[in-house]
């Protein structure tokens, strides 16, 4: 079955992926589901490490990383970095990376505010800086990829941006020219759809731009293991399968530092930490700080493997480059190629749908939707129509902690002692690092310029309860539907959501 686009659109302003659900049967998506484990392909590796023991008694320490996933796994290794006499330990619920940080695309983007548009509508007057911070905390972080020899398949390969739809070229071609906001340096290069056709063979591409620099791909699960490998090399005590249950103060005590003050003491189900400073890596699992969990939403994301390509539908899609590939859909797909552990060529769809359940509910059956797999099985093939009868290898989800302004935040609490960083909204891959430097500089109790930014001071708006929460969120959704099907005009929903905090613009 051939997909191809209808370049004139229908009367009832379909995008091109309301046409590929409506055209393209469900039984040839099902088809190239059929036998697709429903597993995270990035875990499902040889190189998958043995788990660290669980903790089984009561330890003193430093300082307690809570969460074994990036934010977690940075924060204590630049604490090692920064000071290798520093006793610190981590403790994971599961295991290092199984969360958000080994289930998704592997897109690494230089920036901390979920892109530089959307910056400039929630800190204006901070943003050129928080670009600037962005791109070097990129580089650090490729640095230490390279220092350490972590081997995450790291390409410096770039991305390309796609106009699915007619009105999207002039977002591209306006992209392109340097402005106050992002400057040339950060610019892409357009292409006609020629050219962008040439780098990634879908018809689905009237345009392109592409970005040389800003983002970096991984293979996201080898990221947090190689991350761990480097820590445990360091001296830091990994304990797996080790949920924290409470924080709570001790008296005075004796601290590890000779110095008597009271510490903060965390329960996990079969042993105590006593820390002098704890760091909270927990994502969006239930906030150890019960006043935060209104700033996070569960929501949830799904992805598709296919199985490797023979040389000829390699050769029939192109990808020479192997960048990342994205849609400008408010509801976007992300796309990209990877080589397996045999070295075959495979390609990632993922994004798209992105799933609240009421009450922020989180459920293991949550992790898996056959409907978003079956949408995301027809993108690919209106995507991709030479590769017709190419299947899928893995479908798999996973929750997003999603805040209102769609970028981290930070807080302290236990006067000082225990510090959070969460919100990262789907694009923590390189930003959860710049995370960790901020929480072990509020940690330090001095002022840095870090500590100093608005975006680490200032707190996105709350979501509010239930049910106005889960009501909030599908009013938003279907707006966000609309204006996609309008030409990208947003709506009286959409622009109230904007001018109160809440809005959204990567």
């Amino acid at each position: 079955m051939m997909f191809q686009p209808d370049s004139a659109r229908s009367k009832n302003r379909e995008t091109s992926f309301d046409r590929a659900e409506r055209l393209i049967p469900d039984s040839h998506a099902e088809r190239n589901l059929a036998g697709a484990k429903r597993s995270v392909y990035w875990l499902d590796h040889p190189d998958k490490p043995a788990a660290q023991h669980p903790l089984l008694e009561d330890i003193t320490t430093d300082l307690a990383v809570v969460g074994g996933g990036y934010t977690g796994l940075w924060t204590a290794l630049i604490a090692k970095e920064r000071d290798p006499q520093r006793d610190v330990v981590v403790l994971e619920a599961a295991e290092c990376g199984w969360a958000a940080s080994g289930r998704n695309g592997g897109f690494c983007e230089a920036s901390i505010t979920h892109g530089e548009s959307n910056g400039e509508k929630h800190l204006p007057q901070e943003n050129e800086r928080l670009i600037e911070l962005g791109d070097e905390n990129l580089e650090e972080l490729v640095a230490t990829i390279e220092r350490y020899k972590i081997d995450c398949d790291l390409t410096h390969s770039g991305m390309m941006e796609i106009a699915t739809e007619k009105h999207q070229v002039q977002w591209l071609q306006d992209e392109a020219q340097p402005s106050d906001v992002i400057p040339s340096e950060h610019g892409p290069e357009f292409l006609d759809g020629p050219e962008a056709r040439a780098r990634i063979n879908t018809p689905l591409a009237y345009v392109g731009a592409f970005h040389a620099t800003g983002t970096v791909m991984v293979h996201p699960a080898k990221l947090a293991w190689g991350l761990k490998r480097v820590c445990l090399d360091l001296g830091v005590r990994i304990f797996e399968h080790t949920p924290v249950r409470h924080l709570r103060e001790s008296p005075a005590t004796q601290r590890r530092d000779g110095e008597a003050s009271s510490v903060v003491v965390l329960d996990t189900d079969n042993g105590t930490v006593h820390a002098n400073l704890v760091a909270l890596a927990t994502n969006i699992f239930p906030n150890l700080i019960r006043r935060n969990r209104l700033y996070t939403v569960p929501v949830y994301d799904y992805a598709l493997m296919t199985e490797p390509l023979t040389d000829a539908q390699r050769a029939a899609v192109g990808w020479a480059g192997m960048e990342g590939l994205a849609d400008l859909n408010n509801r976007f797909h992300y796309v990209r190629p990877t080589l397996d552990a045999e070295g075959k060529f495979r390609i990632l769809i993922g994004g798209y749908d992105a799933v609240y359940h009421f009450g922020r509910a989180m459920r293991s059956e949550y992790l898996n939707s056959e409907e978003t797999y079956l949408k995301l099985a027809k993108h690919f093939a209106a995507l991709f129509p030479d590769l017709d009868d190419v299947r899928f290898s893995h479908a798999w989800g996973g929750a997003i902690d999603t805040c209102s302004r769609f970028f981290s935040f930070f807080d302290r609490s236990f006067g000082g002692r225990v510090v959070y960083a969460g919100g990262f909204t789907g694009l923590g891959v390189g930003a959860t690092r710049f995370a960790a430097k901020v929480m072990l500089d509020l940690l330090s109790g001095e002022r840095t310029k870090l500590t100093e930014l608005e975006m680490v001071r200032k707190k996105p708006i709350p979501f509010p309860p239930e049910p106005i929460a889960w009501t909030g969120v599908k009013i938003t959704t279907a707006a966000m539907v609309r204006a996609d099907r309008r030409e990208g005009k947003r709506g009286l929903w959409l622009k109230a959501m904007d001018a109160v905090g809440m809005g959204f613009d990567s």
